[in-house]
């Protein structure tokens, strides 16, 4: 399999790559596409189906390819994989229960592969607000392929407006859906992982009252009290009246770790009511849900990820034809610059053309869990075509 990466500031820009990338005789079958909101899908879609190249793709809150991150631009991997190796399945789940959906996908892939393996993008917001249930949709997968199917992703994102995320393929989009790339594992070996770095502080604590996404007593007290006492300080008017600046500035540095089912996971608070006393989090955790406060990752972060990434390549004997990277929108508020360095760092390691994007929450498998859903976390997973005798 040969991989080459692409990047744009325009749909223009990123087509004029792709189509000095396809002379000399390099015809790529697929093409993982994560671009802005902003930029034009259909026009890209367009050229990549006139050169019958599969579409695979998800909208972005900053994007980054070999050596360089953007804002509002295209990055993509073109892959000349043969297309008995992979199917694309999109589905918009509109009107539709996710878990049935999901169900209904495992089942085509096992269909389709003895031995599948996925890369999956899912939205996140919907252009109405809806949040996307991404537990909901990785546990069902899960439940229809087995535990040990490797799905690595994530949640589209919308350069941080929060106004509607979208995946999509050569001819349709949604904004509540999710979109596969089944691969079949024999032929194609995927290599990953999913690490965050927040570190759990002090004991374990209760949801006592939940609605959905909102959580207003932990252990019988009120949540934002708790939670600002947790903090050692008290919000300012504008974090109170601004979600944006409070989601930012103390949500994305601070997320709830969700230890339920022993599936530890970070919660993100989104936004908080001083007149309801609660707290809104990205993913919410239930009445009688179990969770720990956390501290920010220390800087030595990025040298503990690229670490366990180097360890894996060595310890596996481990290559790779192309890299994927998805990196939480929250790991660029909190890391600043050094989020760069992560990305690049797992470029270096792996030494194959790579592409990612800063995501709203991420799928993929950690140290202490199956694959499972997460949130301020950065996935990746390196691909491999195995060479049949």
């Amino acid at each position: 399999m040969k991989a080459k990466s692409i990047f744009g500031n325009s749909s223009s820009q990123a087509i004029a790559a792709i189509s000095q990338a396809i002379q000399n005789g390099f015809e790529p079958t697929l093409a993982i596409v994560f671009m802005s909101i902003h930029q034009d899908r259909p026009a890209l879609c367009e050229f990549l189906s006139a050169h019958n190249i599969d579409v695979i793709g998800a909208t972005s809150a900053g994007e980054f390819v070999d050596g360089q991150q953007s804002d509002g631009a295209i990055v993509l991997l073109l892959l000349n994989i043969p297309r008995s190796y992979y199917r694309i399945l999109f589905t918009d789940t509109h009107g539709q229960d996710i878990a049935a959906a999901a169900k209904a996908a495992a089942a085509t892939a096992k269909g389709l592969f003895n031995n599948p393996a996925m890369i999956l993008c899912s939205t996140c917001i919907s252009t109405e607000g809806h949040v996307y249930d991404g537990t909901v949709l990785i546990h069902s997968l899960q439940d229809g392929l087995g535990k040990s199917t490797p799905i690595f992703g994530g949640m589209a994102g919308d350069d941080g407006t929060m106004t509607g995320t979208f995946v999509f393929d050569n001819k349709q989009s949604t904004d509540e859906g999710f979109i596969m790339l089944l691969l079949d594992h024999d032929a194609i070996e995927l290599q990953g992982t999913a690490l965050s770095g927040w570190k759990p502080l002090g004991k374990i604590r209760t949801v006592t009252k939940a609605e959905g996404q909102w959580i207003h007593t932990i252990d019988d007290q009120p949540a934002l009290d708790m939670y600002l006492r947790y903090l050692g300080q008290s919000l300012q008017t504008n974090e109170l009246a601004d979600k944006d600046i409070f989601r930012d500035d103390i949500g994305l540095y601070h997320p709830f770790l969700s230890i339920d089912a022993g599936e530890p996971s970070l919660r993100t608070p989104m936004e908080v009511s001083q007149e309801r006393n609660a707290i809104k989090l990205d993913i919410g955790i239930p009445e009688g849900g179990q969770f720990q406060f956390t501290l920010p990752p220390d800087f030595d972060i990025i040298e503990t990820i690229l670490h366990n990434a180097a360890a894996l390549k060595e310890n596996r004997g481990a290559d790779a034809d192309a890299l994927l990277v998805f990196s939480c929108f929250g790991r660029r508020s909190a890391l600043g610059p050094l989020v760069e360095e992560e990305n690049e760092g797992l470029h270096k390691i792996w030494k194959a053309p790579m592409a990612g994007f800063f995501s709203y929450g991420e799928y993929g498998k950690d140290a202490n869990s199956d694959h499972v859903f997460h949130s301020t976390t950065c996935s990746w997973v390196a691909l491999k075509e195995n060479i049949r005798g």
